[in-house]
C-alpha cells in the first residue's frame, strides 16, 4: 500500500537551520507546507541477522528512487537485529531491569505484571522497550544502544554510497498516557528537524502562537506506520513531500530524537499516580514517625530533667535530716 496525500498547497519553502542543540527550527520560521506527501513501502528488505548492512540493504532496495530531500523512517526491530541486541527470551526479565532508569508505574493483572519505566535513552515505555514481537521464537528484541547514532549510520551511508541528503527515522511503537492503542513514534532521528517550532508565528485568527511546537519527526514515524504495518514484514519506508525538513550536513550536529524527550523539570505526571499516592504515604508516615519520635524524645528529656531534679532534690533534704542540719 502507498499513501499519497495532496493538497492545494504551495511548494514548500526551506526552513532554517536548526536552532544550535534543539533539533527544532528556528522559533518564528514560516512552516513548510507539503503540496503532495507520498509514502511508500520499501520492499525487498528481507529478514534481518546480526551484522548485515543496512545501509546496503535499504539502498539497494529503494534503488533509484532514493533521492535527496526524502525521508527513510526505518523500524527500530531491523536496527536492533543488525546490531545484535537480541536475547534468549529466558533472560528478558533480567534485560528489562538492566535497561530501566526508572519505574513510572506498575499494575498487577491475570497475565503478570505491567511495568512503564524510563530506560536508559530516557524513552517512558512498557518493559523499557524489550520485546518479543517480529523476532525468532524464544528470543526478545532489546532497543538499539543509540538510535540517533544508528540514524546517523544510514545517512552518511547512503549519502556516501548513493550520493544523496536523506533524512532518517528509527521508529518504534509506544503508548500513550490518557489513550487507547499504541503508535509508532520516533526514538531515533538524523539529517531532519524533529521538532517545528511555530511560537510567533500567527494562528487563523493572526494571533501569534505561544506555546505550539510540532513533533514532525513523531508524526512521519506514525504516518509510515500505516505504511509498514505490523505483519507485513515492511521495516522501512519512504517520505516524499518534506524536502523541508531535511537538513542537509546537519546530522552531525543536531541532537536527533533526545530533542523529543521532555525534560524532568518540565514534566507534570512523572509517576503514575498510585505510585506517587504511596510515596505521599510513605513520606507521611515517616515524617509522622519522626515528629513523633522528636516530640517524644522532647518530652522525655524534659520529664527525665525533672524527675532527676526532684530527686536531687530529696536526696539532699534526706542528707540535712540524717546530719541534723
Amino acid at each position: 500500500m502507498t499513501l499519497d496525500w495532496t493538497r492545494d498547497l504551495p511548494a514548500p519553502e526551506a526552513l532554517r537551520e536548526p536552532s544550535p542543540g534543539t533539533g527544532a527550527s528556528a522559533p518564528g520560521t514560516e512552516p513548510p507546507a507539503a503540496a503532495s506527501l507520498l509514502i511508500t513501502p520499501v520492499q525487498g528488505i528481507g529478514e534481518i541477522q546480526a551484522g548485515d548492512n543496512l545501509v546496503e540493504l535499504i539502498g539497494w532496495a529503494c534503488g533509484r528512487e532514493l533521492r535527496s530531500g526524502d525521508i527513510l523512517a526505518v523500524t527500530s526491530k531491523i536496527v536492533s537485529k543488525a546490531e545484535g541486541r537480541v536475547l534468549p527470551a529466558d533472560r528478558r526479565d533480567d534485560a528489562v531491569e538492566q535497561e530501566t532508569v526508572r519505574v513510572v508505574a506498575s499494575r498487577a493483572h491475570a497475565h503478570g505484571i505491567t511495568r512503564i519505566v524510563e530506560n536508559r535513552l530516557g524513552i517512558v515505555a512498557a518493559a523499557a522497550g524489550v520485546d518479543a514481537s517480529n523476532t525468532a521464537e524464544g528470543t526478545v528484541l532489546l532497543l538499539p544502544l543509540d538510535p540517533d547514532a544508528s540514524a546517523r549510520r544510514l545517512c552518511r551511508g547512503l549519502k556516501r554510497d548513493w550520493d544523496v541528503d536523506v533524512g532518517v527515522v528509527i521508529t518504534d511503537t509506544l503508548g500513550r498516557p490518557w489513550r487507547q492503542g499504541q503508535t509508532d513514534a520516533a526514538i531515533g532521528a538524523a539529517g531532519l528537524n524533529v521538532l517545528l517550532d511555530l511560537r510567533g508565528l500567527p494562528d487563523s485568527s493572526g494571533r501569534p502562537m505561544s506555546a505550539t511546537v510540532t513533533a514532525v519527526a513523531d508524526e512521519i514515524a506514525a504516518a509510515a506506520d500505516l505504511v509498514k504495518g505490523k505483519t507485513s514484514g515492511v521495516p522501512v519506508a519512504l517520505v516524499r513531500g518534506l524536502e523541508a525538513l531535511v537538513t542537509v550536513g546537519g546530522m552531525d550536529r543536531d541532537p536527533g530524537a533526545k530533542a523529543l524527550l521532555r525534560p524532568a523539570e518540565e514534566d507534570m505526571f512523572r509517576q503514575g499516580s498510585a505510585e506517587a499516592f504511596e510515596d505521599g504515604r510513605r513520606s507521611g508516615t515517616r515524617s509522622g514517625y519522626n515528629a513523633g519520635y522528636d516530640d517524644g524524645h522532647a518530652a522525655g528529656y524534659e520529664d527525665g530533667y525533672a524527675a532527676g531534679y526532684a530527686a536531687a532534690a530529696s536526696e539532699a533534704r534526706r542528707r540535712a535530716r540524717s546530719t541534723g542540719g
